[in-house]
């Protein structure tokens, strides 16, 4: 059996396996969530809330944006607070001050450090005792704790409506007036956020952890670290180690066997034929390009949010766009226009393969971007009517906004978008097929290259797994399928095909070769990739099983990305290998700046974050923003920016390309996004763990911390790198649009020049 066989089976065996633990644990979740109760009641018998009013106090807040204004359970936006943390704490305060006064006639805060704590010593076992009774699946709580309760839930009331008593608050939470303009649906709200504090704080039946691992950190209840949390961590870091230790053996004994390919002596796509299909691409990249430059532009209002609150420059800008909305198009954007760049290279790529056109295949790359181009105006637009609160609770969920971070759009959309991502994998499939049905060194770049297709078409379905009403732990369960391993995983895997047929084609690699190094680095990235999707879940109502497998599986994930030194270096010995590569030159860079942000984004503050003892603490603070947006943007973006050029070298192949344009872009990009996480998110996320560590995870997410004077500095200290950063998205956009509005041609003398000087 040849080497690349054996890696196919290894391949197929790893995904099973990994798919299959996956699925079990979704079961776990399913079975082992916080319940919900049909009511909680207090001792004297009085109904407090009811599960009709938890259901319809999470689409009340979904309607607002959900998870885009602040956050439940850690994951969502970072400037208003955690909502669980937030309410957790409030309530705890209000019991404290209610047992103090009835104890010994003092405010708890006037109290000795004795008395304080012997007063902490009577309410934190009532906050954390499990009075669920599941014959009933009633919850049943004290009269003492149903007076707190009504105190935080009037709090809530207060700030989600335009009351002047909180509209400080809501200015720091850059949260809108009457976000939730009714009475009525304020208490439901409130009920919702009681429940996720209440499942945040609760011993699991006969365990002495909440049903969130005990998450968010607050002493004064008793949340602290788990053994488990610890245990985890250490095996987590042990794994990594043994990982890198491995994988750098393998590199050792296996690149100093590889033959290294003589460059041809003239550039082997210069003679590409464009198809009809292949040219009707172009289009998809000038969207790329126009949803870069908004989403860059929500960017930046949604950072000044944090400064202003409900104002840009003195603008109530919030009365028409609010943080909330701005956000969701922010992050969504984010991953439309890299996708839409991926998409457009695959169809264009296809034909290129397999040197086959059929039939009717510019019509569906045509009819395809009209289906993109309609879902993304519809999706967006039904998001700005649910959030102004004039769509209406009935129809929000199919058409307005669901309030989960990265799949915010309505049902209806995600059904459309999950439509049209079949189109493509059928688009996909018909143009690779004969070069799938040829057998010869490229078949196996161009299966996995297909598998990747098939992933994605397929995967993306799993944002259709839940509905309305499915328990929270379960729609983050299948939310985290789409946003790691649609996006993360097999989009990776996808690109990683290209790029390596591309190098191929050009003659920089040998075909085997390339073979083997990608079904390898697939084996290898997936073996972490799959499970170590748990990472996510740690604290979203689920088991220890799920803390140690996403530890575990996680620490692998970085464990290629110890190696990107010897990429990076081999992209580019690539792009020097011989003098027509110049062509190719800005691609290659790009290529090359995906490496080192794999290393730095993904790999240094992705780890930083990832085991459970540290996520524990950095939940859903600037560090999970620093490695969010060095690796989306660094790694991923790029990515599509690379891929995008390549594409355009072959659409455009007599262009001249602007050499200062592209490597003016090239470095603001880099410098822009090193100093935005240098000057801000990395020393606001270390401000807040500061904080989190003195004080509790509330307080690192409160008005109280966040609305500092250094905090405020520092959020302008985004102004320069941001700044930078934009300028780089204007020139690449300049960059792409010259090319068809004022285009200019290589000088034939040069072109004969460079092909006889190889």
């Amino acid at each position: 059996m040849d080497t690349t066989r054996k890696l196919w089976l290894g391949l197929a065996a790893l995904l099973l396996a990994s798919f299959g633990v996956l699925l079990y644990m979704g079961s776990d979740i399913h079975q082992k969530a916080p319940p919900m109760p049909d009511k909680v009641v207090t001792e004297s018998g009085q109904t407090l809330f009811t599960k009709a009013d938890f259901e319809r106090g999470r689409q009340v807040w979904q309607t607002t944006g959900g998870q885009q204004l602040g956050s439940i359970w850690g994951h969502g936006a970072l400037v208003a607070p955690d909502w669980s943390a937030d309410w957790l704490h409030r309530e705890a305060v209000a019991m404290l001050e209610l047992r103090s006064r009835a104890e010994t006639g003092l405010p708890y805060a006037n109290l000795d450090e004795a008395d304080q704590a012997r007063i902490q010593a009577l309410v934190k076992p009532e906050l954390r005792k499990n009075t669920h009774d599941p014959a009933t699946n009633t919850i049943t709580v004290s009269d003492e704790r149903a007076q707190a309760i009504a105190s935080v839930a009037a709090h809530y009331s207060s700030v989600f409506s335009n009351d002047p008593a909180t509209a400080e608050l809501r200015e720091t939470y850059a949260m809108k007036n009457n976000t939730v303009p009714d009475q009525e649906s304020r208490e439901k709200l409130a009920a919702f956020f009681w429940w996720t504090s209440w499942a945040a704080v609760t011993n699991r039946p006969d365990d002495v952890k909440s049903y969130t691992a005990n998450w968010p950190y607050d002493p004064l209840v008793g949340n602290t670290a788990t053994p488990s949390s610890f245990l985890w961590t250490v095996f987590s870091v042990i794994f990594m180690i043994a990982g890198i230790g491995l994988l750098g053996w393998h590199y050792a004994s296996w690149h100093s066997k590889e033959e290294h390919a003589t460059p041809p002596a003239q550039d082997p796509l210069k003679g590409l034929k464009i198809t009809p299909s292949m040219k009707a691409t172009a289009k998809y990249f000038w969207v790329v390009i126009a949803l870069f430059l908004v989403q860059i532009l929500l960017g930046a209002t949604t950072a000044h949010y944090q400064v202003e609150g409900q104002e840009a420059y003195g603008f109530a800008i919030a009365e028409i766009l609010p943080y909330s909305l701005t956000r969701s198009w922010h992050t969504q954007l984010a991953v439309l226009w890299i996708a839409t760049a991926w998409l457009g290279t695959g169809l264009y790529i296809a034909p290129a393969i397999s040197g086959h056109e059929p039939k009717f295949q510019r019509f569906g790359v045509n009819f395809l971007f009209t289906c993109l181009i309609i879902i993304v105006v519809g999706a967006f637009a039904g998001q700005w009517f649910a959030v102004m609160q004039k769509m209406g609770i009935q129809y929000n969920f199919w058409f307005g906004h669901q309030g989960w971070e990265y799949t915010d759009i309505g049902r209806f959309w995600q059904i459309f978008l999950f439509i049209g991502l079949l189109l493509w994998l059928v688009l996909m499939g018909r143009a690779l097929w004969p070069a799938l049905k040829r057998k010869d060194e490229m078949s196996s770049i161009v299966g996995l290259l297909f598998m990747s297709v098939v992933a994605i078409g397929l995967l993306y379905g799993a944002g259709l797994m839940w509905r309305e009403h499915t328990h929270i732990s379960l729609v983050t369960y299948w939310r985290w399928w789409v946003v790691h391993l649609w996006v993360e995983g097999f989009f990776e895997v996808f690109a990683t095909a290209v790029i390596s047929f591309l190098f191929v084609k050009l003659g920089l690699i040998r075909g085997k070769t390339a073979t083997i190094n990608v079904l390898f680095a697939t084996i290898v990235y997936m073996a972490g990739g799959v499970l170590g999707m748990f990472h996510h879940l740690y604290f979203a109502g689920t088991t220890t099983a799920v803390v140690a497998l996403g530890a575990s599986f996680s620490a692998l994930e970085v464990v290629p990305l110890a190696l990107i030194g010897m990429e990076a270096f081999e992209t580019w010995r690539h792009s020097r290998a011989t003098p027509w590569m110049e062509r190719y030159r800005w691609p290659i860079m790009f290529f090359l700046a995906v490496s080192f942000w794999n290393l730095v984004g993904a790999g240094v503050f992705g780890f930083l974050i990832n085991t459970p003892l540290a996520l524990y603490y950095m939940q859903g603070l600037n560090l999970t923003a620093l490695h969010g947006h060095t690796a989306l943007f660094g790694v991923y973006g790029m990515l599509g920016i690379g891929l995008m050029l390549f594409c355009l070298r072959g659409l455009k192949p007599e262009s001249l390309w602007s050499e200062g344009l592209l490597r003016s872009s090239f470095w603001t990009f880099n410098i822009g996004l090193g100093l935005m996480a240098m000057l801000t998110l990395l020393p606001l996320g270390v401000l807040q763990l500061q904080a989190v560590l003195e004080n509790g995870y509330w307080y690192a997410r409160s008005a109280d911390f966040m609305g500092r004077p250094i905090i405020d500095m520092l959020v302008w200290m985004r102004v320069p790198g941001d700044t930078i950063f934009a300028a780089g998205a204007g020139l690449m956009a300049w960059f792409v649009f010259r090319q068809w509005i004022l285009p200019q041609r290589e000088k034939a003398g040069a072109a004969i020049a460079a092909s006889e000087s190889v």
